[in-house]
């Protein structure tokens, strides 16, 4: 059955609907209508009625914890992150249809397509119907659209917005969609889910090049692409996962930031005179918090928010443009605590995952040595670890489920050890065992930030579902929103 929404009304509140940079722009648009008077007024309510571009940014896992040891970690405590000056603020509630905790696919497929959906589903309803996802409306106007991640692009998030699948590990057909889609702009990692060994032999990447795409892999590549209003973009810089801000150096990384892939994505969909919609994501916000890493906290946060503040004074300069910032969801309840040691973990320059990687197995045990983890916890984080912390840490990373006796798999390796960091620095997060027993890793039912500027951005103001999201997105663009 359809229903087409339209319980959004537009409030246009003169030329304050463009701003994007808080008090001080609503200030300076009260000055010039006060100076050009009512005519000029009336202009700036008749451009602010439907936006041309939206650019909607996503911190995986970013909740206000997040963004608070960010601020105090880059800014101090009377500092602020970019994005809380933006001048409109909600609050948003993330919970999936099956679970009062969301996992980034139910969330994903809620911002895209304003639907709830089970854990683990993207781009489907519960019963396995085809939803309509926003970036398809988009498209269907004759608009340039991409996705942009720090994760692999054809992971939850992104994949809630361009695919139609039941379970969020077929990210090899979740690949193979995003080529039929023909969906214009793609930066992130996760090229092995391309290539023929996951494609049945297929070499889905000439098929992509055939269709006029171009393909980049590094930093190099992307910087020297020069898009034009025909462009189509294809940029794949890593295997799997791109490489954590504060493990780009130690892995000699010839990756891109995430400032850079959102610089090219806009710059290239802005080429296109009918206009654009970008999904950009954060996506290793998410990943850090699961292993409660402060450190990396900090850093990819503050990363996000630069990319933040590059798209809003794109949109800005452009006046046409919506820009909404949001999380998908919350992770470990990460808190600044009182008795945070803010210095000592700054001083940890590499993630949880990177020492785990540092470890060495013993050949008898196919445990990792005691000495290796004294040396590792040592070296990278300054912590003296004793034999009953380091048997303790042995036993906790054996899988239970494995017949030699190995450990976990790395990353999970890297949760353990980042939660030993947190502890011994004080750092506020749920506990291993919550993390352990909680389908999502970790993820909470805590409720996310959402920041707005530009054309409309007056009406994400509020308590909204994220569900919301979208249908507003597409209310005040003029697309009729059918949801199935």
């Amino acid at each position: 059955m359809k229903r087409t929404i339209g319980f959004f009304m537009v409030f246009i509140l003169g030329m304050t609907a463009f701003g994007c940079n808080g008090d001080q722009g609503a200030a300076e648009n009260a000055q010039n209508a006060e100076n050009n008077g009512q005519e000029e007024q009336t202009e700036g309510d008749n451009a602010a009625d439907t936006p041309k571009n939206v650019i909607v940014m996503v911190g995986d896992g970013m909740g206000l914890g997040q963004m608070e040891v960010a601020r105090l970690f880059e800014h101090g405590k009377e500092g602020e992150l970019f994005m809380e000056t933006l001048p409109n603020v909600a609050l948003s509630r993330t919970y999936s249809a099956d679970n009062m905790v969301t996992d980034s696919a139910a969330a994903g497929t809620a911002i895209a397509n304003g639907e709830k959906t089970n854990n683990g589903m993207l781009g489907v309803s519960p019963d396995g119907d085809e939803l309509t996802s926003i970036i398809d409306i988009f498209k269907e106007q004759g608009k340039t659209v991409g996705v942009v991640s720090t994760n692999t692009v054809t992971d939850a998030t992104p994949a809630g917005f361009i695919a139609k699948v039941e379970s969020r590990s077929g990210q090899d057909d979740i690949a193979r969609q995003l080529f039929e889609g023909k969906y214009d702009i793609a930066l992130g990692g996760g090229e092995s889910y391309f290539e023929p060994d996951a494609q049945d032999g297929d070499d889905l990447l000439a098929s992509f090049e055939e269709e006029g795409y171009e393909i980049v892999r590094t930093r190099d590549e992307l910087e020297n692409f020069e898009p034009n209003s025909e462009s189509k973009l294809l940029g794949l810089f890593h295997p799997s996962f791109m490489n954590y801000v504060g493990d780009r150096e130690a892995n000699d990384s010839k990756e891109p930031t995430l400032v850079e892939m959102a610089e090219t994505a806009i710059e290239t969909a802005s080429k296109n005179e009918d206009g654009f919609f970008l999904m950009i994501e954060g996506a290793r916000i998410d990943h850090v918090s699961h292993a409660a890493d402060f450190g990396g906290i900090w850093r990819e946060t503050i990363e996000f928010d630069q990319a933040v503040e590059h798209a809003v004074n794109w949109a800005e300069e452009d006046g046409d443009t919506l820009v909404v910032v949001l999380a998908d969801h919350e992770t470990m309840g990460i808190a600044a605590s009182e008795e945070m040691d803010i210095e000592g973990l700054k001083e940890i320059g590499v993630s949880p995952e990177y020492m785990a990687s540092q470890l060495e197995v013993d050949e008898e045990t196919n445990n990792y040595t005691s000495d290796s983890i004294r040396a590792v916890f040592k070296e990278y984080a300054n912590i003296e670890m004793s034999d009953e912390e380091i048997e303790q840490f042995q036993a906790n990373v054996l899988d239970p489920d494995d017949p030699e006796g190995r450990p976990v798999l790395l990353h999970i390796v890297g949760w353990e050890i980042g939660s030993i960091i947190a502890d011994h620095y004080r750092g506020g997060a749920m506990n291993r065992q919550i993390r352990a027993e909680s389908d999502t890793g970790g993820h909470t039912a805590n409720m996310v930030p959402v920041f707005s500027c530009g054309v409309a951005a007056e009406q994400f103001e509020g308590v909204l579902d994220n569900t919301d999201i979208p249908r507003m997105i597409a209310e005040i663009s003029g697309y009729e929103f059918s949801l199935d």
